[in-house]
């Protein structure tokens, strides 16, 4: 019988173990954790796995991620992902003043050109010298091979001076 394919999100408050807690509860139920994403946010633990378990199993490991202490599991069967055209691999980078709204306007801007994101990383931390909170990203995308790179880093270009931000936009490999 073939693999489940599972995506589980988990959250609780933080505290060391919840990772192993997590792993035992898979493994011992014959899944194999393919990849993961986990951070510690504000005193909580969040994660989002990506396990293949034998059919047979899926009941019982769900049952087994509930009784984990401490930690809120979900469980969904996986999508079937459609098939993918080449894409093209995007990097920005965005520092500037923390302001209301800045997420959704960067948001905004890759919606606009159908610019998927892979991954976000967003922070908020003081200035060295003046102390002032600075917005933090950091963000992996991807868009079809013919977006249009030239209007996509105009609108960013834009966005850089009403928020007096530094934003860096490239093609990776």
């Amino acid at each position: 019988m073939a693999d489940t394919h599972l995506i589980l999100t988990a959250i609780g408050d933080d505290r060391p173990g919840l990772v192993e807690a997590l792993a035992t509860a898979i493994s011992s139920h014959g899944g194999n954790w393919l990849e993961s994403s986990m951070a510690q946010l504000s005193g909580k633990f969040a994660g989002i796995v990506n396990v293949a378990v034998p059919a047979a199993e899926v009941a019982s490991l769900k049952t087994a991620l509930g009784a984990v202490s401490g930690l809120k599991v979900t469980a969904e069967v996986a999508g079937n992902a459609p098939a993918q055209l080449p894409r093209r691999r995007l990097a920005l980078d965005l520092v500037g003043h923390d302001r209301v709204g800045i997420v959704k306007e960067v948001a905004q801007i890759l919606a606009r050109h159908a610019v998927n994101v892979e991954s976000l990383e967003t922070r908020s931390a003081s200035a060295p010298m003046s102390a002032e909170l600075m917005f933090h990203c950091k963000a992996e995308l991807t868009a079809a091979q013919s977006f249009n790179a030239r209007a996509l880093k105009a609108d960013f270009e834009k966005l850089s001076e009403e928020l007096m931000a530094d934003i860096t936009l490239g093609e990776t490999l």
